[in-house]
């Protein structure tokens, strides 16, 4: 009798076990909705990508903390292009492959133009938070979109600055050759030019050598003393610090790619005086407060293009929840035709092309490991 009673809870208990899995099988899931950010997660640009990815993981966490976009929560997937063309490209099919709806990046111009395009095919929105080349979205789809500034705009700043305060000094003017790097150098020398001021010389180098003292050779032959760099902070660092090694007492100034605490680590003291244009610094701004405490909360400083990627994660999501829609060409339709979005940014407005109204570059200057506004 007692193991026919043991035999019947088992049975009993089992029923109820399926029960509960039957009903939980029968209960509709929440959808999730995947976006992305992709940089240079790995190589010698990898402290942009740790800014994309860190502003990237507390945009979605914060959303997702709201209750998601449309009762539906986003999944983030971070892709790493090493800001690579052929990289970037290849990452930009992965994504589209797992349904990406939205990509926060790329991080160079070089990689973002590409892979632009296969989003552009894929019906994949982008919203750039660095690539400053005009062509990304001069040439760009309906799909391309940046919250950062052009190079137009950043070498037109940084040629009038050279011109005013510099223009009795020998100016050297060098680019890593790269999309944004020649660009930006071009710009710079096409603004110093059209104030009536020549440079002594004009000179690429090639990214990711570790010797850079032929040309500062060349440089110091020169008599410069001011060096403008179109390029990244790895070559940036090296450059200047290697020509104060050798006895040079230049001036070096540079870009926004100069926006990370690397640059401090790579040129040493000889980084000091180095100055730079970037947009205002969005730390500053009073939308971001409360962001910027949660960063530092979790001893994340929110430099460079940390709330660049934020934002441009924000801005998307406000547009989804206007357009009650995750449709892409539809969103990229809303973003151009309602202004002022509010953002960790500021207010954010775009143009026909994608391009961020108002915002501007201002100078910046490194001092004892450091970066301010000037």
């Amino acid at each position: 009798m007692g193991t026919m009673r043991m035999l019947r809870r088992s049975l009993l208990g089992a029923t109820a076990t399926l029960g509960i899995a039957l009903t939980l099988a029968a209960a509709p899931a929440q959808a999730q909705i995947h976006i992305a950010t992709v940089g240079p997660m790995t190589g010698e640009y990898a402290a942009f990508g740790q800014q994309m990815k860190a502003g990237a993981e507390m945009a979605v966490a914060d959303i997702n903390k709201a209750g998601g976009i449309n009762g539906q929560k986003l999944v983030l997937d971070v892709g790493d292009d090493a800001c690579d063309p052929k990289q970037a490209v290849s990452v930009a099919n992965q994504m589209a492959a797992k349904g990406v709806k939205f990509v926060a990046g790329h991080f160079c111009s070089g990689s973002s133009i590409p892979a632009s395009k296969v989003y552009q095919e894929e019906g994949i929105l982008q919203i750039s938070p660095a690539s400053t080349n005009p062509a990304y979205t001069d040439k760009g789809g309906w799909n391309t979109f940046r919250v950062c500034g052009r190079d137009d705009e950043q070498g037109k700043v940084a040629g009038d600055y050279l011109a005013k305060h510099f223009k009795n000094d020998k100016i050297a003017i060098l680019n890593d050759n790269s999309a944004y790097g020649k660009g930006l150098a071009d710009e710079t020398k096409k603004a110093l030019n059209a104030a009536g001021v020549q440079e002594a010389l004009y000179a690429a180098y090639t990214p990711g050598e570790k010797d850079y003292s032929s040309l500062v050779s060349r440089l110091k032959q020169a008599g410069v003393s001011v060096i403008y760099v179109g390029g990244y902070h790895t070559e940036s660092g090296l450059i200047i610090r290697q020509a104060k090694e050798q006895g040079m007492k230049a001036t070096l100034v540079g870009g926004d790619a100069l926006v990370t605490n690397e640059f401090w680590q790579i040129a040493g003291d000889a980084g000091n005086g180095t100055m730079m244009t970037f947009s205002p610094d969005p730390r500053l701004n009073k939308a971001a407060a409360d962001v910027v405490k949660e960063f530092k909360d979790k001893k994340i400083d929110p430099e460079g293009y940390v709330l660049y990627t934020y934002g441009a994660i924000q801005v998307w999501a406000d547009a989804v929840k206007k357009a009650k829609t995750f449709d892409p060409k539809k969103i990229a339709e809303t973003l151009k035709a309602s202004g002022n979005w509010p953002s960790v940014l500021g207010n954010v407005s775009f143009d026909k092309k994608g391009d961020v109204t108002g915002g501007g570059y201002v100078m910046y200057v490194w001092k004892n490991g450091a970066y301010a506004q000037m």
